[in-house]
This record gives C-alpha cells, structure tokens and sequence, in this order.
C-alpha cells in the first residue's frame, strides 16, 4: 500500500515538473554579432513580442527612452573602435537606447552598464545619432536586432530603423 501510494505521488509530480521546465519566458535572451573592419560587435538583448499589442506609438510610447528591447538593458560590446551613424565609439561595453518617432529614430550609446533596462541616466551617454526608419510590409512578431552588411537593423511590428556601422 505504502509503494502504491508513493508512485501515485510520483506521477503527480513528473507533469508538474515537465510544465515548469516547458515554460519559455516571454522576453527570450537573443544576441546579434557582425564584424566591421578588425571590431567584433555583440548586442545582447531581449527579444519581446508583439502578442496583440500595439507597439509603437502604445507600448514603445513616440518621443521617449525605451530600453531597446525587455528586461535588462541592451548591451553593445565592440573590440575595436567603429562609428555609428555620425558617431564615434570606442572600443568597449556600453547599453543601447533608442527614442523611436513615426519617421526617424534616435540611437543612444550609453557609458552605464549593468542596468536594469529602464534605469536610463541621460549624464552617461556617449552620444546619439540618427536612425533611417522604414515601414515594412509584413510584421515581425518577435523584436530583432542584427549586425549585417556594416549596418545595425531593429525591426519589430511593421517598423524597421537602421543606421549604418563603419571601421575607425
């Protein structure tokens, strides 16, 4: 009786444990890598999604900071020293904000690290630049970042921002 009792336990227990390990968090962690002339870049970010929401100009409100994904603020590391748009970054690690408006974004290089994603302190920047925003036809359901061709690309619901990366 005491063994039965003890593998009924035990199957109650195996679907517990499998739903909890199933269970994906809704920002997923996601990394972008290029190369531009000798730099090695990394952005570390989190990746949300749409999920019926509408993004900008709601939840990503026009004119504001917004930490450039979820979570944890978004982190560039590069190797060597390259320029972003108009502006120059040296090598190092720094966080990554955007101002997003209906036909230009701003990209904001951070000197704080280690933040969480909406502890912005404007003393800290690096600079800013200036971000090419095009809408796009079919929407991305996941926010992703990439590092391709000497450009930096955001894209997420039907927005897409760019700015192009080059060696210094």
């Amino acid at each position: 009786m005491k063994l039965a009792a003890l593998f009924s336990a035990i199957a109650l227990l195996i679907p517990a444990a499998a739903c909890a390990q199933e269970k994906k968090p809704l920002s997923p962690p996601a990394k972008a890598t290029g190369t531009v002339g000798n730099a090695n870049i990394t952005i570390d970010y989190s990746a949300p999604s749409m999920r019926g929401r509408k993004i900008f100009g709601g939840l990503v409100p026009y004119g504001k900071e917004w930490r450039t994904g979820a979570n944890a603020a978004t982190k560039l590391t590069t190797t060597g020293n390259i320029k972003i748009g108009d502006l120059s970054v040296p090598a190092g690690t720094y966080t990554v904000y955007t101002i997003p408006e209906e036909g230009s974004w701003t990209l904001i290089v951070n000197k704080q690290t280690g933040q969480w994603g909406t502890e912005y302190n404007s003393a800290q920047d690096l600079g800013r630049t200036k971000m090419t925003v095009t809408k796009i036809s079919s929407p991305v359901e996941t926010f992703h970042i990439s590092l391709d061709g000497g450009k930096l690309t955001m894209e997420w619901a039907d927005t897409e921002a760019s700015v192009p990366i080059t060696a210094e």
